[in-house]
Formats: structure tokens, C-alpha cells, sequence
């Protein structure tokens, strides 16, 4: 065992000598692209033509030197003996798989990650400005979240996800209702929509009576859509009405961006959130989903538009949320992790490895931020990655025995205190995630068994 990890960690050594070469090479190129950044942060917004003109470049320059680097990667390939062409690669070599790790998602995909927000956020400022005169949804800067925002990918076709946090217009107010008995992580809940008093506040421009008070024909008259009459179903906020409401929004803001005339967005179908596709003519793409969200008082948790697996009860019924305290938990790790800390390393190659089984990401993610909390980030360094794979592994097995495997952020006192959380979450008792596996035998049998094929996948790779 000590000879193997001593050849392993020979072989990493390696690949990271080779990576530095690579990103060095590639510092040219790079070095346009930041400084492009660093000029649209400091950009006034009054220059937005001309600088989304500048964005778009440095979006489709990110993604043609992704493109280069595969083709550079499948050249390398050719030109390799022709003993290794003829027969095939393993699946899971170690040496491929982080290697493509390294140089594709440590290296892209932050500054992926920094262009779609920027972009959804110009996207969001012209709604606002073509829905100005409407008294329907404030639309709040985007929130990065998903496996993409937390540092990792579970897949090669990346689908960058950003919620967007609702508010109401002048005059009226949210009040959540969550539903009772829920549980987390499917907790649901509801979000009543009433009308509120501002009379004093308009007063201050005139003779001019809150929605509240003012005649419903005056109503019709002197104001444009009422976001109880549009976006609700019998004072609720509708989920549905809502993701139609911003799809018209966004086709129509789309319009008033320059690259419009140069790249290509396309409204896929979605019944709850706004799933977009950006295409360049020669057919490269990036896949967006936004999704909405009625934040729950200072908390970072949201009430959103999420879909269940198993489907909810209406329209007007919300998915409780706990993708934002989760990126926050990640970007919290990365800031006092090693450099080279290998746990994104981690749950990369178990994403690949759980392909067929009946074990989600989200499953596996639980367990490694449970144990980032209890294994110091000092030992994560990328030296100590067959240790820690292996500490991954004996965590899983221990809570398949157990049939317990707690949701990280209820109940739990290691949760950081930088990952703000409901008072609720706080205090509340643990929830177990594989509460199904002690309520049924033959799914806890399955379990077990998908577990043995992932300890056999992990050896073969290993």
C-alpha cells in the first residue's frame, strides 16, 4: 500500500509539474481576458454597450480556448504510439482523469463561473429597465449556485444554475408560509402576496393614494399590470406564471443588448424556471438555468423555484432551498484550505465514480462537507488525497451500517458561523438523509450493493 501511494504521489507530482508548464503557456492569453474583467468592474454602467461588446469576446475567447486545449489534448492522443491506439484507455486511469481535472475545471471554470454571472446580471438590469413602469417583481442580483459556483462539476456539459431573489413592488408584501410538517431538504412552502399601506410615503409626491386605497377603476386606468392579478393564484405567488412572466422578459431584454446581433439565445421549455442556451455561429454553446426565489428573512436559505423529484402540489407551492449557505460553505473551505487542496479533487472523481449506482452527489457532497468540518483543511493537501478517498469511503460505509446520514446544515454546530442560517436550522435535530434505507429493507439491500461496485471502481482506479 505505501509503494503504491509512494507511486502515486510521484505521478501527481508529475501532472502538476506539467499543469504549471500549461498555465504558463497559456498566461498570454489569460492575461487579456482578466484584464478585460477587471475593466468592466470598474466600468460605469453608462458604458454597457461597448463594455457587453468587450464581455461577449471574453466569453467566447474563454470558451475557444477550452475548445483549443481538447483538440491540443486530442492531438497529443494521435500522435502517442500505435500500441496505445489500438488498445483502448482505461476508463479510470488515475493519471487521465486528473489531469482533465486539473487543467479543464481548476482552470476555467472560475472565470466561466465570473462571465455568466456578469452576463445574467446585465441580463437582469435591461428587464428591469423594460418592466420599470410595472408594478409586478423586483428582480435582485443573481446568486451563482450548483456544483459550477461551488468549484466542481458533476459533468463534462456544464449547466450553470443562478438564482435570483425575488422582491415585491411598492405597496405590496411577502409573507411565507412553509408547510407544515415538511421536512428538510423537501421541505415546501407557499408565498402570500398582500397589499400594504405606503399613503404616507406617496404623500411626498402629491395627492396620491397607496394601491391599498385607491379605487380599483382608478387602478386600471393609471397603472400598469397588478402583481396580484398577473403572478398570483388566489393571493399566492404562482411559480408558473411567474417563470412565463420572465422568459417574455428575458426574450424581449435580450433584444436590447448589442451582442444580440451576434449571438444567439434560445428560451428552452421549463414550466418552472428560465432555462437558456447561448449559441455562437459556429455552434459553440453555454446552457444557464435561473431559477427564483423569496429569500426567508436574513437568512441565506430561499423558498425557490426549484423542481421536486417527486413532483409538488401546485403551481404556487415553492422548494425550500439550502443552495446558497451551501456555495457560501465551499467558498468559506477555499479560502482557508491549502492552495492545492485536493477535496474539489474528491468529490470530482466520486461524481464520476457514482455514474450507474443509486447514490446521488448530493449524498456524496454531504459527506464531504460533514467531513471538512471534522478532518482539519491542513490534511487535505493534495499529498494526503488516497488517505482522505479512503476516509470518504469509510464515512459512506459507516452511515449505510448506521442508516443515517445527517443533512449538514440542520442541527449541526460545525456549521461556520460566515454560513449565516435560520435560527431554525440552528437549533432544529438532525435530519437523517437516509431515513428511506431504515424504513425499507430492499432499498437498504440495493444501497449496499451499489456501494460494493463503487469500492470495486474505486480499487480498479486505484
Amino acid at each position: 500500500m505505501q509503494q503504491r501511494e509512494e507511486q502515486l504521489r510521484q505521478e501527481m507530482i508529475r501532472l502538476q509539474q506539467e499543469f504549471d508548464k500549461m498555465t504558463q503557456e497559456l498566461q498570454s492569453g489569460l492575461f487579456l481576458k482578466n484584464m478585460l474583467l477587471a475593466m468592466w468592474e470598474v466600468w460605469p454602467f453608462g458604458a454597457l454597450p461597448g463594455a457587453l461588446v468587450l464581455l461577449f469576446e471574453l466569453f467566447w475567447m474563454a470558451t475557444e480556448v477550452d475548445s483549443d486545449e481538447s483538440e491540443s489534448s486530442s492531438d497529443e492522443s494521435s500522435s502517442s504510439s500505435e500500441e496505445e491506439e489500438e488498445a483502448p484507455v482505461n476508463e479510470w486511469d488515475v493519471g487521465r482523469f486528473l489531469m482533465q481535472q486539473m487543467q479543464v475545471p481548476v482552470l476555467h471554470l472560475a472565470k466561466r463561473c465570473k462571465v455568466v454571472e456578469v452576463l445574467v446580471g446585465d441580463l437582469l438590469h435591461a428587464c428591469h429597465l423594460i418592466t420599470l413602469n410595472t408594478p409586478l417583481l423586483r428582480l435582485e442580483q443573481c446568486i451563482g449556485v450548483g456544483s459550477a459556483f461551488e468549484g466542481w462539476s458533476s459533468h463534462w456539459d456544464t449547466v450553470y444554475s443562478l438564482l435570483v431573489p425575488l422582491k415585491p413592488p411598492t405597496g405590496h408584501c411577502f409573507h411565507l408560509e412553509l408547510g407544515a410538517g415538511g421536512e428538510l431538504p423537501a421541505r415546501h412552502g407557499r408565498v402570500r402576496v398582500e397589499l400594504e399601506c405606503v399613503c404616507l410615503r406617496q404623500q411626498l409626491l402629491g395627492d396620491v393614494r397607496c394601491f391599498l386605497h385607491r379605487p380599483e377603476a382608478e387602478l386600471g386606468r393609471n397603472e400598469g399590470p397588478c402583481l396580484l392579478q398577473y403572478l398570483c393564484s388566489h393571493s399566492y405567488l404562482d411559480v408558473e406564471k411567474t417563470a412565463r412572466w420572465f422568459q417574455l422578459t428575458a426574450m424581449n431584454a435580450w433584444l436590447l443588448l448589442p451582442a444580440s446581433h451576434r449571438c444567439r439565445l434560445t428560451v428552452l421549455p421549463s414550466s418552472r424556471s428560465c432555462k437558456l442556451r447561448l449559441e455562437k455561429v459556429s455552434g459553440r454553446s453555454l446552457s444557464i438555468e435561473i431559477l427564483f426565489g423569496v429569500q426567508q428573512g436574513d437568512s441565506r436559505v430561499f423558498l425557490t423555484s426549484q423542481q421536486a423529484r417527486a413532483g409538488l402540489p401546485s403551481s404556487t407551492t415553492w422548494l425550500e432551498s439550502c443552495a446558497v449557505p451551501e456555495m457560501l460553505f465551499f467558498r468559506f473551505v477555499a479560502r482557508q484550505a491549502p492552495q492545492d487542496s485536493c477535496h474539489l479533487t474528491c468529490l470530482n472523481l466520486f461524481a464520476r465514480l457514482l455514474e450507474g449506482t443509486g447514490f446521488s452527489t448530493y449524498c456524496l457532497k454531504t459527506v464531504l462537507m460533514h467531513l471538512l468540518t471534522v478532518i482539519p483543511l491542513s490534511r487535505w493537501h493534495r499529498g494526503h488525497l488516497l488517505e482522505r478517498v479512503d476516509g470518504i469511503l469509510q464515512y459512506l460505509q459507516r452511515c449505510l451500517e448506521d442508516k443515517q446520514l445527517h443533512h449538514f446544515l440542520l442541527g449541526n454546530e460545525r456549521v461556520p458561523r460566515e454560513v449565516p442560517l435560520p435560527v431554525a436550522f440552528q437549533t432544529a435535530s438532525p435530519l437523517n438523509l437516509f431515513q428511506r434505507l431504515a424504513q425499507e429493507p430492499d432499498a437498504h439491500a440495493q444501497a449496499l450493493r451499489d456501494f460494493r461496485r463503487l469500492q470495486v471502481r474505486l480499487r480498479s482506479l486505484l
